[in-house]
C-alpha cells in the first residue's frame, strides 16, 4: 500500500463514529438472547478450554523441574499422561465450542433474513419503484452473512482468548512477578494500533458492501431477461462489461488493501510477542543460572506467555472482525428501522358480504417523498431527492354500484393508474377516502383486501417457476382439476394441452416462454382461482395484437361475470358497456355518464371517441 492510499484510507476511517452507534449493541443482543441456552453452554465450555489452555504450560513447566531435580519417572510419565489427557479434553472442548457458535450464527442469519424479508414484504410499492433490487438483494445476502461471522467466527474466540488472556496473566503474577511485569511493558503496542485499525478496516469494509452492492444490482437487471433484451437491442455488451469490470476493479482494489493493512497489523503484533519472548528467556534464564527462579518456572512463563500475547494478537484481530460486523449489522438495522408506509388498522373493519360497491370520495394525493419510503444507499446514491412532489389527483369523485363497472378513460398521464393503485391500498391518499363496500380501505385488514380486490395490469407479472406454482400463488389449496377449470375458462384450454409439460411447464422469467397474450390470459386464469368480488383490469389489452386482444377480452368477460370492475382502456370501444365512464384530465373528473350519454352531451368524451373512430377508420 503507497503512502497516499494509506492517507486516504485514514481519512475515510477517521469519518468514522469512534464508538457503537447507541442502541446497536442492545438490538443484537434482542437478537442473540432467543439463543441464550446455547449461549451459557458455549461460555461454559469456552471457560473450561481457557483453564486447559493455561494448565498444560503450568505442567510442562512441571516435568522440566522434575526432571532437573532427578525425580522418579512415574512423577514424569503421570504428569505427561495428565497433559495428554488435557489434549483429548480440549479437543473435545474446541469442538463443542465450535459446533454451538455454528449453531448460534446460523440461528441469527435465519432469524436476520426472516426479519429483513418479511420487513421488505410490508413496504409500500413506492420502496420498490425507487429500490435498486440488487442492494435490496445484499442486505439479505452479504450484509446479514457479514453480521453472522461476529458469532460464528468471532465468538468462539473472543470469549475463550478473553479468558484465556485473565488466566495467564494470573498465573504468571504468581510465578515471577518481576519476569510479567517486563512481559507486558510492550502491551500499549497491541491496544493503541487495535483502535486505529479497527475503524479502518471498517471503513474498507464499508465502501466494499457498497460496492458489492452495486455489482449485485448491475447483473440483477442486466441478467433479466428483460434487461437482457434491452442490452441485445441497443449494442450496450462491452461498455455493460466496461462499467462491471470497473467497479470489479474497485472491489478488487479494497481488498487488496484491506488485506495488506489486516496483515501489516498482524505481522507488527508476531514481532512484539516474539521480542517479548525474548525478554522473557533472558530475564527469566538470568535468574534461573543465579538460582533465583526455577528452570522449570522459566519454561512455564515462556508457554505462558504465547497464552498472553497469542489471545492478544487473536483479541486485536478479532476487534477488526466485530467492527465489520457491526458495519453490517448497521446496514441490515438500517432496512429494519425504515417504517412502512402503510399500517394495518389494530382494530379493522370487516366488509359485507355479498357484491361490493366503490366509491372515490374528494381525494387528493401526492406520490411521496423519497425521503419518506427509501434509503440512499439502496438507491445507489450520495443524497435522497427529497423535493416535494406535485399533486397528481384534485378532489377525485367517483362512485360505482355493486356489480356494476366503471370505466376510465382519458389522455396517458392523466391519473388513471394513479386511481387504480389506491383501490387495493398500494398507497394512501393524501386527503378524501377510497371506499370498498362503504368500509374505508384504511379501515380493512390487508388479507380482506387482497381478497375482495384483484388487478389485472398491462404486463401481468409471473414467476419463474411452473404454470401451476403461478395459478396457485392466488390459491395455495386449489387442486389440479381447479386449476385446469381456470385455464379453460380464460380460453388457455388448447395451451394447456400443447404444453410439453402440462402444469409443471416452466413459464420463464416473467413468463418469457410464453406469448404476451398467453401470458396475460394465465393472469386472468390466476385471478379466476382468487375470486376476487372486485376486479381492476389497468390496460389490460394495450399491447396484444387483434387476435390475442379478443382471447383476452372473452377471458375478461368470463372474469367479470357478478363483479364489480374499474377499467382503465386506451381502446374506447372496448367500454361501451360500462355502467359509468368517467373522463379523467390532469387529476381531475372532466365529466362521467354512459356511452351514450356522454355522445349526446358532445363533450370532451365525444371528442376523444370520434377522434379514435377517424384514426381506426383511416388506419383501415
Amino acid at each position: 500500500m503507497d503512502a497516499w492510499s494509506l492517507m486516504q484510507s485514514a481519512a475515510r476511517a477517521d469519518s468514522l463514529p469512534r464508538s457503537v452507534p447507541t442502541g446497536t449493541l442492545p438490538r443484537i443482543w434482542r437478537f442473540a438472547r432467543r439463543h441464550h441456552r446455547a449461549l451459557a453452554v458455549f461460555l461454559t465450555l469456552a471457560t473450561a478450554s481457557a483453564v486447559v489452555g493455561v494448565a498444560v504450560p503450568v505442567l510442562a513447566g512441571r516435568v522440566v523441574t522434575a526432571i532437573t531435580n532427578r525425580e522418579p519417572g512415574s512423577v514424569v510419565v503421570g504428569i505427561a499422561l495428565v497433559i495428554a489427557g488435557l489434549a483429548v479434553l480440549d479437543a473435545g472442548l474446541t469442538l463443542g465450542e465450535r459446533w454451538l457458535s455454528s449453531r448460534i450464527g446460523e440461528g441469527l442469519i435465519y432469524d436476520l433474513r426472516l426479519a429483513v424479508f418479511s420487513h421488505v414484504q410490508r413496504m409500500p410499492l413506492a420502496f420498490f419503484t425507487r429500490t435498486r433490487t440488487g442492494s435490496l438483494v445484499s442486505r439479505l445476502n452479504n450484509d446479514v452473512i457479514g453480521a453472522q461471522r461476529a458469532f460464528t467466527s468471532t465468538l468462539s474466540g473472543l470469549v475463550t482468548n478473553v479468558i484465556q488472556l485473565v488466566l495467564a496473566v494470573v498465573v504468571m503474577v504468581a510465578l515471577a512477578w518481576q519476569v510479567t511485569v517486563l512481559a507486558l511493558i510492550l502491551l500499549p503496542i497491541f491496544v493503541l494500533p487495535a483502535r486505529r485499525m479497527g475503524r479502518r478496516i471498517a471503513a474498507l469494509q464499508r465502501e466494499s458492501a457498497n460496492l458489492n452492492a452495486a455489482m449485485t444490482g448491475q447483473m440483477t437487471e442486466r441478467f433479466s431477461a428483460g434487461g437482457a433484451t434491452l442490452v441485445k437491442l441497443f449494442g450496450r455488451p462491452e461498455a455493460e462489461a466496461d462499467e462491471f469490470g470497473a467497479r470489479a476493479d474497485r472491489v478488487r482494489a479494497v481488498g487488496v488493501r484491506t488485506a495488506m493493512v489486516n496483515r501489516v497489523f498482524l505481522t507488527c503484533l508476531t514481532l512484539v510477542a516474539a521480542l517479548a519472548q525474548a525478554l522473557v528467556y533472558g530475564l527469566g534464564g538470568w535468574l534461573a543460572v543465579t538460582g533465583t527462579l526455577d528452570a522449570g518456572i522459566v519454561v512455564s512463563l515462556a508457554l505462558l506467555l504465547t497464552r498472553l500475547y497469542s489471545p492478544l494478537t487473536s483479541l486485536a484481530n478479532a476487534r477488526i472482525d466485530v467492527m465489520s460486523a457491526l458495519v453490517s449489522f448497521e446496514r441490515v438495522f438500517e432496512v429494519l428501522d425504515l417504517q412502512p408506509a402503510l399500517t394495518e388498522p389494530e382494530h379493522p373493519t370487516p366488509l359485507p358480504a355479498g357484491p361490493l360497491g366503490l366509491a372515490v370520495r374528494d381525494v387528493r394525493f401526492t406520490y411521496p417523498a423519497a425521503s419518506a419510503v427509501s434509503l440512499a444507499s439502496l438507491e445507489e446514491v450520495s443524497r435522497l431527492d427529497d423535493r416535494a412532489g406535485h399533486e397528481i389527483l384534485h378532489g377525485v369523485d367517483l362512485a360505482v354500484g355493486p356489480g356494476r363497472m366503471l370505466a376510465l378513460v382519458g389522455p396517458s398521464g392523466a391519473g388513471k393508474s394513479t386511481i387504480a393503485s389506491l383501490l387495493p391500498r398500494l398507497y394512501d391518499v393524501d386527503s378524501g377516502a377510497i371506499e370498498i363496500g362503504g368500509v374505508d380501505v384504511r379501515a380493512l385488514a390487508f388479507a380482506d383486501l387482497r381478497g375482495a380486490v384483484g388487478v389485472v395490469t398491462q404486463d401481468g407479472h409471473l414467476f419463474h417457476d411452473t404454470v401451476r406454482e403461478n395459478l396457485r400463488y392466488a390459491a395455495p389449496d386449489a387442486t389440479d382439476g381447479q386449476l385446469r377449470d381456470a385455464m379453460v375458462r380464460a380460453r388457455l384450454g388448447e395451451l394447456l394441452d400443447e404444453l410439453p409439460a402440462g402444469l409443471d411447464t416452466v413459464v420463464g422469467e416473467r413468463g418469457h416462454r410464453l406469448s404476451g397474450g398467453e401470458r396475460q390470459r394465465l393472469t386472468i386464469a390466476r385471478l379466476l382461482l382468487a375470486s376476487p368480488r372486485v376486479v381492476i383490469l389497468d390496460e389490460a389489452t394495450a399491447h396484444l395484437d387483434s387476435e390475442s386482444e379478443h382471447a383476452v377480452q372473452e377471458a375478461l368477460t368470463e372474469a367479470l361475470v357478478g363483479r364489480t370492475a374499474v377499467v382503465i382502456a386506451h381502446r374506447l370501444s372496448t367500454v361501451r358497456a360500462a355502467d359509468v365512464i368517467a373522463v379523467v384530465e390532469h387529476g381531475r373528473v372532466v365529466e362521467s355518464g354512459t356511452h351514450d350519454t356522454l355522445l349526446e352531451r358532445g363533450g370532451r368524451y365525444a371528442d376523444l371517441y370520434h377522434t379514435q373512430f377517424a384514426t381506426s377508420r383511416s388506419a383501415a
